[in-house]
């Protein structure tokens, strides 16, 4: 029987997503094979699977610093939220249906014997799983169907850690509240804290912690630091925060790229591979902020992509964006960024919205359909006619990499070119075209996720932006792969510091070892 740890939070967007991942990381460091599992995720950021299964990209990253290949099994329901109050349910990687959050609330108990399952098939081929709950166990009017928290650890009997963070202010008394509002079976599973995202001397800490330890009974097992990370987030909250916000600008040797930020963004770690090339000044550009004059602009993935094109319109963005390619600054649309860049999308699934004038950008049209197209795909970028000067002009046929995860087809007319030819789907052999390229080059849209991750295609690209700035070209772009597995092992090193990981290894121990008792009993 694998081991098992369930860490869960006093709210939303405290760390426990990285600390997962942290954790995660020092097992698979010390020999053990480890996989992160999450019943109930709800987020925009997902990824695909080598089987074409959608699921959230937290557990795609925990499973990175596993040193595992993502399996579907490790996120068993993903909620991607389409509006305010509506939902797409994703099971086992496939579109189940959509529901509003009551809807969605009275049917959890019927997904709950199917999680156990799914967990117990994942565990059977572990010996430690590292599970995450989602907001907080102490919402207490979501309890009576609760499948991601306590409703979870009960049922395979999982020890749990709880997850404070200190930087948002009032820890004690959230530590506190939320132990108070579990019953006496809840508390007694939790085993131990980790005070998270401190900023200072911990030694501040010391007569708190040991008042909180006397007042609960439970042991505080750390005090992580507040430490600069570049591990992908969970959803994209916390980009109104964080360092791609326009707080400072590009330096005359650094291209600035600057992405739109939408309301319903989704795959924004698309543009992480960007974000860390020495050269290249990445920034979000959110409402009522400017876009001013970037080297590239992009246009993300959206899950209401109607809804989001009606917000470019009606923020002033549609003209800001009109006005940049009339100046020949290049712009390229990813997924439903490339749906907004057509002539016209014709929808009733996504927004309620039955069809819409696109940004006539791209000589194209959209079709949404309720099929939803989940794949990991490899392709080639389409050889260019010798007389194209465009950003997307290439001598050979470069391969590209990603994946899709899109519900609409996108049609393309004669006054434009296609982006790429696709190779393969899910490792099947297939040839398709992809995306399209303005005449004049410099507006490209794709289907793909994931396109710069690819080192040779990005470094490319960003040469051709720095030609256009009179800037020499770079050799050698960041690796992505090798960025990850470095911050990987950081975070890895820093919890080993702050954290008593032999501890952590002892309740696990010790709870197994209840467990195994309570059997032959």
């Amino acid at each position: 029987m694998a081991l098992s740890i369930m860490l869960q939070g006093t709210g939303s967007d405290v760390g426990k997503s990285v600390l997962v991942a942290g954790l995660c990381r020092i097992f698979f460091q010390d020999g053990y094979r480890v996989a992160p599992f999450k019943s109930q995720n709800m987020a925009l950021n997902s990824g695909i699977t080598e089987t074409g299964d959608e699921m959230g990209r937290a557990q795609i990253f925990q499973a990175e610093a596993a040193g595992i290949k993502p399996d579907v099994r490790m996120n068993p329901v993903l909620l991607k939220p389409t509006s305010d109050m509506q939902a797409q349910v994703i099971v086992m990687g496939k579109v189940f249906n959509s529901m509003d959050a009551v809807t969605y609330h009275q049917y959890k108990p019927r997904l709950m014997d199917h999680i156990e399952q799914v967990y117990r098939s994942l565990a059977s081929e572990q010996e430690i799983i590292v599970l995450e709950g989602a907001g907080s166990p102490a919402e207490i009017n979501l309890r009576d169907r609760d499948i991601v928290n306590m409703g979870m650890a009960e049922r395979i009997d999982a020890p749990v850690i709880l997850v404070a963070d200190i930087d948002r202010g009032g820890v004690f008394a959230a530590i506190y509240g939320t132990l108070a509002l579990l019953s006496d079976d809840e508390r007694a599973r939790v085993k131990g804290v980790i005070i998270n995202k401190f900023r200072g001397d911990v030694a501040l800490l010391h007569s708190g912690i040991e008042m909180i330890e006397q007042m609960t009974s439970v042991p505080v097992l750390g005090v992580m630091p507040f430490i600069e990370l570049n591990i992908e987030d969970e959803d994209s909250v916390g980009l109104s925060q964080n360092k791609y916000r326009q707080r400072n600008h590009a330096s005359h040797n650094q291209l600035d790229i600057a992405v739109i930020h939408l309301p319903y963004l989704s795959n924004f770690t698309d543009f992480n591979a960007l974000a860390i090339q020495p050269d290249v000044h990445l920034r979000y550009v959110m409402r009522d902020e400017k876009i001013g004059y970037p080297d590239l602009l992009i246009i993300p993935g959206s899950k209401n992509t109607l809804g989001d094109l009606k917000y470019l319109r009606e923020s002033g963005m549609e003209q800001e964006i009109l006005r940049l390619n009339q100046l020949g600054i290049p712009i390229i649309g990813i997924c439903g960024g490339y749906q907004m860049l057509g002539n016209r999308l014709y929808d009733g699934i996504e927004s309620g919205i039955a069809q819409m004038d696109g940004l006539g950008l791209l000589d194209c049209e959209t079709r949404f359909s309720a099929e939803k197209t989940t794949t990991q795909v490899e392709a080639k970028v389409s050889v260019s006619p010798p007389d194209d000067e465009g950003l997307f002009q290439v001598d050979n046929e470069m391969i590209i990499e990603g994946y899709e995860i899109h519900m609409g087809q996108t049609i393309i007319g004669s006054n434009t070119r296609p982006f790429c030819r696709l190779i393969s789907r899910n490792g099947q052999v297939v040839e398709s075209d992809d995306g399209a390229v303005s005449p004049s080059g410099n507006v490209m849209g794709s289907y793909i996720h994931g396109i710069f991750d690819r080192e040779p295609f990005t470094r490319q690209l960003l040469n051709k932006l720095r030609q256009r700035k009179q800037l020499p070209p770079l050799e050698q772009s960041q690796s992505l792969d090798g960025f990850k597995q470095r911050e990987y092992d950081n975070l890895a090193d820093n919890m080993r510091e702050y954290i008593d990981i032999q501890k952590i290894y002892r309740l696990m121990a010790d709870h197994a070892e209840q467990q195994s008792k309570q059997t032959k009993i």
